[in-house]
């Protein structure tokens, strides 16, 4: 993507790298208006209204009339370039019987252990967050104190919890329905599986915003529409194994074809989740550190 931006825009990208969304938006509330950044990658809808409260971003001002992502989120500050539903992934060979369901994720096995993230500091980990509170509502704080049981270890972003599954040390992780196509494609193994929950899942929607200070500001608005140009879009099932916003020219694996396809969509409105963030992380967290 940077190389190909590159050749285009006789400029040049760099990137600077945080480990997740939520830890991406609280660099920019500590950095504020002396921000060097031109663009930001990486926050998802969940974080909008938050994003959009610290006053630094401006409208992207691009066509985005050939996006569309499930439920139609649509913005004229922040512009959605892919999206995937959240998911247990699971090693097949360890775990025979795997959770039909939130409930049975819950309620299940202790023995049997997850590594999630943190909602404090990753997208994902907030993205279970808002799932369980979607299905229990009032009732999350006793379903977290049940699935804590279970929970191996809490890390800071998707990374580290993805790299301790892959390398065996649990047998099941957070992560998306999407994850089982990165290994088919570039393993050629199926070992790794999404369980399929019948409740619905919770989907992420990533987005890139324009900062209002950008001193860059032409070359950002075009970074921006070359993020949903087939040039990107293409690449994205591949790269970043999520799902692409806009129409492609190259089709899709066939891998793509076997995962799970979601019954039912979890998305929370941006300002309900803003309201009530940190309150529910406040229930997390006492629910995660009861004895």
């Amino acid at each position: 993507m940077k190389a190909a931006f590159e050749k285009t825009c006789g400029c040049k990208v760099d990137f600077v790298s945080v480990a997740d969304g939520v830890a991406l938006l609280t660099r920019l509330k500590l950095e504020g208006e002396a921000t060097k950044a031109d663009v930001v990658v990486g926050l998802d809808t969940n974080l909008v209204s938050e994003a959009k409260a610290t006053g630094l971003f401006a409208p992207a001002g691009i066509d985005t009339s050939g996006v569309k992502v499930p439920g139609n989120y649509a913005d004229d500050t922040f512009i959605p370039y892919d999206y995937g539903h959240f998911a247990v992934i699971y090693e097949t060979q360890t775990v025979k019987n795997p959770p039909k369901s939130l409930k049975e994720l819950v309620d299940g096995d202790p023995s049997q252990k997850i590594a999630i993230e943190d909602p404090r500091t990753s997208t994902p980990g907030l993205g279970l967050l808002l799932w369980v509170k979607s299905v229990y509502g009032d009732k999350a704080p006793e379903a977290w104190a049940k699935l804590r049981k279970r929970v191996l270890t809490v890390t800071p972003g998707w990374s580290e919890a993805y790299g301790m599954f892959t390398k065996g040390e649990v047998p099941m992780v957070l992560s998306y329905t999407t994850s089982p196509a990165y290994h088919m494609v570039e393993e050629k193994t199926d070992r790794y599986q999404a369980a399929e929950f019948s409740e619905g899942h919770y989907i992420q929607i990533e987005v890139a915003g324009l900062l209002k200070g950008s001193k860059n500001r032409d070359l950002a608005k075009q970074f921006l529409q070359f993020l949903v140009s087939p040039s990107v879009q293409d690449v994205i099932p591949t790269t970043n194994w999520m799902m692409p916003v806009s129409a492609t020219s190259t089709p899709l694996p066939d891998a793509f074809s076997k995962l799970v396809q979601p019954k039912k969509t979890f998305l929370m409105g941006s300002d309900e989740v803003a309201k009530n963030r940190q309150a529910w992380i406040d229930e997390w967290l006492n629910a995660m550190s009861m004895n």
